[in-house]
């Protein structure tokens, strides 16, 4: 896809899309009891259908998975029921949205894990990095390094979850290798410092990711399968000797499932874009389907990628928290609302789905 304009509609995979506009997962921590979501979440949601493609914020595959207070799961029948609200108030106003699958290793708590167990990661390494839990940012918890024979479980986790996403009523899932979190755990050797098939060298600290990547395209089919990168993002205290070669390595492999897209935070999560040297570009070049750009974009960066043949589809995140109505807000030229900070995490309608339209603020 070339000479795109961001409004314009097209398709993803198996999914069509009424522009090139993505909402990016945002993490808001208000699941309920059993972290299941609720009629506030569905709310939220529909609000911001008109969003070429939401990203739903990142969801648990188990509880093992599990790393901040509050935040929703997709491995009990009871989330699922409540996910099949939510996707069909986003389709009931035209939208399309799909489940970001999420393990995130060892940026956990004892709090949150079963029996007060330590999180798991590919090395006992543990982060420095906080979360939250107990309605605090606190230091995470000490891991342990996850036996080998542990992998296929969690494989089997990933695709369990996306086929329960699927029954939900979702469009398809996106893979969450990105942001410190498990699957990068495993990429970046700074997190991971095995001596077994997964540790080691680029092919085998890509091996987990691939396997999941895998096993959620032949669950639910390739055309409706994402996979999130962050290649030299540091959040939650990631690092990695080896950038270029690791992810060209893995989306060649990427590229040969033939999922529907990669989803490419370019630069530091939420942070500056020029965070490490890095080419995007030999990214764009090995994988022939949908590329979807994330990290500081703005109109003006968007249109330009876009109209440069950079990207298929951009990535808003934080503009959609105090936006419901981004895409026309960018259409028209309304400024644009800001975040109120203190209700970004935890609570109810307040900071969440109170934020008017532009065409409901005062004075207008």
């Amino acid at each position: 896809m070339t000479n795109n304009t961001l409004f314009e509609p097209t398709a993803l995979g198996a999914i069509p899309l009424a522009n090139r506009i993505v909402m990016a997962p945002l993490t808001r921590n208000r699941a309920g009891a059993g972290f299941v979501p609720g009629a506030l979440t569905a709310e939220y949601y529909a609000q911001r259908a008109s969003a070429g493609l939401i990203i739903s914020e990142a969801t648990q595959i188990s509880q093992e998975g599990q790393g901040y207070q509050d935040t929703p799961g997709i491995y009990t029948q009871a989330q699922i029921e409540g996910w099949k609200k939510v996707t069909a108030a986003v389709h009931e106003k035209g939208g399309r949205i799909v489940l970001q699958l999420w393990h995130v290793g060892r940026i956990s708590h004892v709090d949150l894990q079963s029996n007060g167990g330590q999180p798991v990661a590919p090395s006992a390494i543990r982060a420095e990095t906080k979360t939250f839990v107990n309605n605090a940012f606190v230091d995470v918890s000490e891991p342990r390094a996850l036996e080998i024979d542990e992998l296929a479980g969690i494989v089997n986790d990933f695709r369990q979850a996306a086929a329960n996403a699927i029954a939900a009523g979702f469009d398809g899932v996106e893979v969450h290798g990105a942001n410190g979190y498990l699957l990068e755990q495993f990429a970046k050797d700074g997190a991971n410092v095995r001596t077994d098939a997964y540790g080691g060298s680029v092919e085998n600290r890509a091996r987990l990711m691939l396997e999941v990547a895998a096993a959620v395209a032949e669950e639910i089919g390739p055309q409706r399968t994402g996979v999130r990168i962050s290649p030299v993002s540091p959040a939650n205290g990631i690092t990695c000797s080896d950038p270029q070669a690791q992810y060209d390595y893995i989306v060649d492999q990427l590229e040969a499932l033939g999922i529907a897209y990669i989803h490419v935070v370019e630069g530091a999560t939420g942070g500056p874009r020029d965070v490490a040297p890095f080419d995007y570009a030999s990214l764009r070049r090995r994988f022939t389907r949908t590329y979807i750009a994330n990290n500081g974009y703005d109109l003006g960066l968007a249109t330009s990628h876009l109209a440069d043949g950079k990207a298929d589809l951009i990535a808003f995140g934080r503009p959609f928290i105090a936006n419901p109505d981004l895409v026309e807000r960018l259409q028209t030229g309304v400024p644009l609302a800001e975040i109120n900070p203190a209700r970004l995490y935890g609570g109810g309608a307040a900071g969440y789905t109170d934020y008017p339209r532009a065409t409901e603020a005062p004075g207008r």
